[in-house]
């Protein structure tokens, strides 16, 4: 092999390795932190992102809402209800004291959406009253069962409808989270018992890995 040869052997190995580097990066997207800490907080992220089904709920100020069209940020979904004894408000006091603890990019990147398994109680005026104890950002959906089931069925965040017949009955549901990217597809779950410390030095680095 001649030296032109060699050097032309050099450079189309050198430009093959950064073509492949492009494309693993476009392919993969930006950096989305540490797996191993991302798991250690809670977060599992998806290997492919899952697109939601097409229909539409109400939220707390009584507007309709395509679920499919939760764009823009990141979003936190999480499936209960106002008359909840114990999961509901944990969680809601959880999530604002985690508001509380992220950088004001992270917050301008993330929403909290709390979808009701008890729609025949959880009006849009309840869910506006309820939800603004914890924090006036957080914002709720409403709608019939049968499309509430049929999201939580697409996230894998089945819960079992109540007996509405039986006075003061309660739902049996999850306290995962569904993790929306800002093209509105689910990347992942955060699992419950939520770890606020160690989500508030994750979330930023996963909610500012894609705009």
């Amino acid at each position: 092999m001649t030296g032109i040869q060699k050097t032309l052997f050099v450079l189309i190995a050198v430009i093959a390795v950064i073509f492949g580097l492009t494309v693993h990066k476009v392919l993969n997207g930006r950096n989305q932190g540490d797996p191993a800490a991302l798991v250690d907080a809670g977060i599992i992220l998806l290997p492919q992102s899952r697109q939601l089904p097409a229909l539409e709920l109400t939220d707390q100020d009584g507007q309709a809402v395509a679920v499919n069209q939760l764009k823009g940020q990141w979003s936190l979904l999480f499936f209960g209800y106002t008359y909840c004894p114990d999961i509901c408000p944990t969680t809601l006091a959880q999530l604002r004291e985690l508001k509380g603890k992220l950088p004001a990019e992270a917050l301008e990147r993330l929403r909290v959406v709390m979808i009701s398994v008890d729609p025949q109680r959880d009006s849009p005026q309840q869910l506006k009253q309820y939800l603004g104890y914890f924090d006036a950002g957080f914002q709720g959906l409403t709608g019939e069962l049968a499309d509430i089931q049929k999201l939580a069925s697409a996230v894998s965040i089945p819960f079992i409808p109540a007996d509405t017949s039986k006075p003061n009955y309660t739902v049996d549901h999850s306290g995962n989270l569904v993790i929306l990217g800002p093209d509105g597809t689910q990347r992942g779950f955060i699992r419950a018992p939520l770890n606020n410390q160690k989500l508030a030095t994750q979330l930023p680095v996963l909610v500012g890995s894609e705009g």
